[in-house]
């Protein structure tokens, strides 16, 4: 992959990193979604998405059940049957991918249901959002697993 010693590096930095998550929770610094959501836009113009798609190999989002309904429907199938062949219930009592990689990315690392993916898709890595404050860990695991999250955390830390 082509961005994987910067998810080694980020592994190597997690304490760090956590350090950091741990600094940004007692202080609650105010512009903190400012923040985030500057060096997002600033990563993501060096960050090609496609060269990588680690968390679609690695990880799953969470499917809700307007998730699921949109995505059966792209399929042209009832959202019973895309829970049987896809999901699984996870120990937050979530519905889950059953296997990694996701079983929509394709050879090329597109996503074949891209329009009907579910809303933790659309939104990952999470770090243009409001409320920063309330997914910090959720943060700094994500930084093992995107590129673009390792980058943040490496501005941050040269920045703070």
């Amino acid at each position: 992959m082509i961005y994987n010693n910067e998810l080694i590096q980020a592994q190597n930095k997690l304490d760090s990193n956590a350090r950091l998550i741990e600094k940004f929770k007692r202080k609650k610094p105010k512009d903190l979604d400012a923040v985030f959501g500057n060096l997002h836009h600033k990563v993501f113009e060096q960050i090609d998405c496609l060269k990588c798609a680690n968390c679609c190999k690695t990880t799953s989002p969470i499917f809700y059940m307007t998730d699921i309904e949109r995505a059966a429907k792209a399929l042209k199938i009832k959202p019973m049957a895309f829970i049987e062949k896809y999901l699984k219930i996870d120990k937050d009592n979530d519905y889950v991918l059953k296997s990694a990689p996701c079983p929509f990315l394709d050879y090329e690392n597109y996503c074949t249901i891209y329009s009907s993916r579910p809303t933790a898709c659309r939104e990952y890595p999470h770090t243009n959002r409001k409320r920063m404050n309330q997914i910090l860990d959720l943060t700094l695991k994500n930084s093992t697993v995107c590129p673009a999250v390792a980058r943040i955390f490496n501005h941050l830390n040269q920045e703070l």
